[in-house]
C-alpha cells in the first residue's frame, strides 16, 4: 500500500481534463455505467413528481378538524418533494442525459403510486406508504451507487435522509388525529 500514491500527479490531471472537455462533469475517473445511473434517477424523478402532485392534492383535499395542521404538513412535503425532483433533473443534465418530464408513463416509471385518499386518515396513510417506498427504494440506489458515483449517490442519501424525516413526521400526524 505504501508503494501506491495517494494522488494522481497534477500534469496527468492537467492533461485528463483537457481531453473529453465536452463531457463537462463526467471525467475518465468517472466509473459507473452512465446509462443505467441516468435511467435510475429519471425513475426517482418520476417518483418525487407523483409524490409532489399527491401531496398538492391531500393539501387542497384535506377536510376536517385536524385539517389545517395536517394540510400545512402535506404543502411542506410536496414543496420538499418538488426541490427533490429538482436536484435530480440536474444531476442527471450534469451526467449529459435528459430529465424525463414527459407526463406519459410518468406512473410506470416512478416506484411510488399515486393514490388519493378518500379521509384525511387516508391520506396520511397513503403519504406514508409512498414514502416507505421511496426510502427503500432509495437505500438501494444509493447501494447501488456506491463509489461508482458518489456525487449522485451523496445526492440520494441528502434525499433519503428528507423522506425518512417525511414518514417520522406522518407517523406522527397519524397518532395525533388518533388512527
Amino acid at each position: 500500500m505504501a508503494d501506491k500514491p495517494f494522488l494522481t500527479d497534477i500534469k496527468t490531471l492537467r492533461e485528463r481534463a483537457r481531453k473529453h472537455i465536452e463531457k463537462g462533469a463526467v471525467t475518465e475517473g468517472y466509473s459507473a455505467d452512465r446509462k443505467t445511473v441516468i435511467k435510475v434517477l429519471n425513475e426517482a424523478l418520476a417518483t418525487e413528481i407523483v409524490c409532489v402532485l399527491r401531496y398538492r392534492r391531500h393539501y387542497f383535499m384535506a377536510s376536517g378538524i385536524n385539517a389545517e395542521g395536517v394540510a400545512a404538513e402535506f404543502l411542506q412535503h410536496s414543496n420538499d418533494e418538488q426541490g427533490h425532483a429538482d436536484l435530480i433533473a440536474q444531476r442527471i443534465v450534469q451526467l449529459g442525459g435528459e430529465p424525463n418530464f414527459n407526463p406519459e408513463g410518468l406512473l410506470t416509471r416512478s416506484h411510488a403510486e399515486y393514490v388519493e385518499g378518500e379521509t384525511l386518515t387516508d391520506m396520511i396513510k397513503e403519504d406514508l406508504v409512498a414514502e416507505r417506498i421511496a426510502i427503500d427504494s432509495y437505500r438501494d440506489i444509493v447501494q447501488y451507487l456506491g463509489n461508482d458515483d458518489p456525487t449522485s449517490r451523496r445526492l440520494m442519501e441528502t434525499i433519503l435522509a428528507v423522506e425518512e424525516e417525511h414518514a417520522d413526521d406522518l407517523v406522527n400526524l397519524l397518532e395525533k388525529t388518533g388512527k
